[in-house]
């Protein structure tokens, strides 16, 4: 069996978050020609949930990158959450720059406040509403993803830098979207997360195809079998690519089924 795994926001999903009908028929016909296919996401569990409903998809799931993987339903396979030291760290370095921060815990998004241009998108991706705390301390021993956010590229890429220079090599850190800067645990990057998945699935890494538009997801693209990168990913992403598909608003990941997997069986 040939294994299919796709990165959810700005892949699977439109611009608005949503499944097209094109998608769905398209996934599909992947299964019914005999591929497996399953998803993996810097979101939480709750925001997976809606999708794999839809597509019912009775396999491994990976959140937070592959740090959790998890079943449709909610039990869970494997968890790996941020170091503490890490964690407590990361937010010490943030003090005083102009960027939001999230923590996601136990499969709760935890915020300071509800507010922020980005907040609306987030409840969408993660299929809840954030819990407001005052801090952030009594969660720091088991957040399975920390989030700083800013529009600001030169802000986030600074700090960025900064938490690399720190921390590089006991934890992965890197954007999932242009305004989201992401901790999560070492292991819980996207390369290790196809490998946990494909294994659970019985298949071979070399028999993996990802698709991915974001810097989080070079790391399964440099350990899959094939690489297929969205329209609307960056430069840097489709360099590391075997194939570009279209956009995700243009259904991109249907074309790359019909046209690229399923179509070169032809």
């Amino acid at each position: 069996m040939t294994l299919v795994i796709s990165d959810v926001d700005g892949t699977l999903v439109d611009k608005d978050k949503n499944l097209t009908p094109a998608t769905i028929e398209a996934v599909q016909r992947l299964q019914s020609a005999g591929f497996g296919f399953t998803v993996i996401s810097a979101r939480p569990m709750s925001g997976l949930a809606p999708l794999v409903e839809t597509l019912g998809l009775d396999v491994p799931l990976g959140a937070f990158n592959g740090g959790l993987v998890f079943r449709r339903g909610g039990e869970i396979l494997c968890r790996h959450v941020v170091d503490a030291a890490v964690a407590r760290s990361a937010l010490r370095l943030a003090e005083g720059e102009p960027v939001d921060i999230w923590v996601f815990a136990d499969d709760q998004w935890y915020a300071t406040s509800d507010s922020g241009p980005h907040v609306p998108s987030e409840r969408l991706a993660s299929n809840q509403e954030p819990t407001i705390c005052g801090g952030f301390s009594d969660l720091l021993d088991r957040a399975d993803k920390i989030t700083f956010v800013s529009d600001d590229p030169g802000v986030l890429d600074a700090l960025h830098q900064r938490i690399v220079e720190a921390h590089e090599g006991v934890a992965t850190i890197v954007k999932s979207q242009t305004y989201y800067l992401d901790i999560t645990a070492v292991t819980a990057n996207k390369g290790d997360g196809i490998a946990r998945l494909a294994h659970a699935l019985g298949v071979p890494l070399d028999r993996t195809i990802v698709l991915g538009d974001q810097a989080n997801d070079i790391a399964m693209f440099e350990r899959a079998g094939r690489a297929i990168a969205m329209g609307n990913a960056t430069e840097e992403v489709k360099a590391r690519a075997a194939d570009v598909t279209l956009s995700n608003d243009a259904d991109g990941v249907a074309h790359a089924i019909d046209k690229l997997i399923l179509g070169r069986m032809m």
